[in-house]
């Protein structure tokens, strides 16, 4: 069922779970998650990655998502990723998306404030939840590359947050403590730290970016400081691709659809092992 994020969110804790956030930018993904999701009877949120425009243009899979979301047994809430600009979360927002994420993270603090707090009014007006992002991951979405910075030069300063949250309105704070978006060439070192100090700050819903990667144990336990929401991708769309791979090196001819169908079913035991996690069903 349609849903909004501050409805996934506090089912997520009254069952005392993150939510899972996947990336969904075509209808083998967003199969995939649902379908793990409906499987494990837990909420889930699809999103749409701005970057993603050129993959599937967010007029042509916004309407699905709400559709298949409206669909669902399960709630769902239907979440912009990324937003990177007033005018695309706003197009989201007329597609019938019940969260968008306005990410102003790499302006100054003062233009990021002004900007969130542009996006929040509009979206409030309209019932819309939204999320924003305070500090900065060493990648950018889509696991490009983001200069020489120290990470703990880019962790959120919890001695901002609760300034930030009353200028900007926002529902929900992406906060920065070590992990980077896309494919990990070494393993990240997080500052679980930085999530208790900003959970001793505020009781809004937290959210990790750069989900993908992180053991088991780690998911654990910044689940256990307040991370309410994790978004998660990278992995399950590697995992959709070697199993595509494999497909077609096994089948040198033969139909694209069962190529699709094998990366679906892929992505959806890796978002079941996933979600597992989230829910510490494992």
């Amino acid at each position: 069922m349609l849903s909004s994020l501050k409805e996934v969110i506090e089912e997520g804790k009254k069952r005392n779970i993150a939510v899972g956030a996947f990336n969904t930018p075509n209808l083998e993904c967003l199969l995939a998650v649902l379908g793990a999701a409906e499987k494990l009877d837990v909420p889930v949120i699809i999103s749409h990655a701005q970057l993603h425009e050129s993959v599937a243009p967010l007029d042509k899979i916004g309407p699905v998502m709400v559709e298949l979301a409206k669909r669902s047994s399960v709630k769902v809430c239907v979440h912009l990723d990324h937003g990177e600009d007033f005018a695309y979360c706003k197009k989201a927002i007329a597609l019938g998306f019940t969260s968008v994420m306005i990410d102003y993270s790499t302006k100054p603090y003062e233009e990021n404030v002004e900007g969130t707090r542009e996006v929040a009014d509009f979206a409030h007006a309209r019932g819309v939840d939204v999320e924003a992002e305070l500090g900065r991951l060493p990648n950018r979405e889509g696991g490009a590359g983001g200069g020489n910075e120290r990470p703990e030069d880019l962790y959120t300063d919890p001695e901002l947050v609760q300034d930030y949250l009353r200028k900007t309105g926002v529902d929900a704070l992406a906060i920065a403590f070590g992990t980077a978006h896309g494919i990990y060439k070494v393993k990240p070192v997080l500052n679980m730290d930085v999530i208790t100090k900003v959970r001793e700050k505020t009781d809004i819903p937290l959210v990790m970016h750069g989900g993908s990667g992180i053991s088991d144990a780690e998911y654990r336990e910044v689940i256990r400081r307040g991370i309410n929401k994790i978004n998660y991708y990278t992995y399950m769309s590697y995992a959709g691709y070697a199993a595509a791979k494999a497909h077609a090196e096994k089948e040198p001819t033969g139909f694209f659809h069962d190529m699709a169908l094998s990366a679906q079913k892929a992505m959806q035991e890796n978002a079941e092992k996933t979600l597992r996690v989230f829910s510490n069903m494992e």
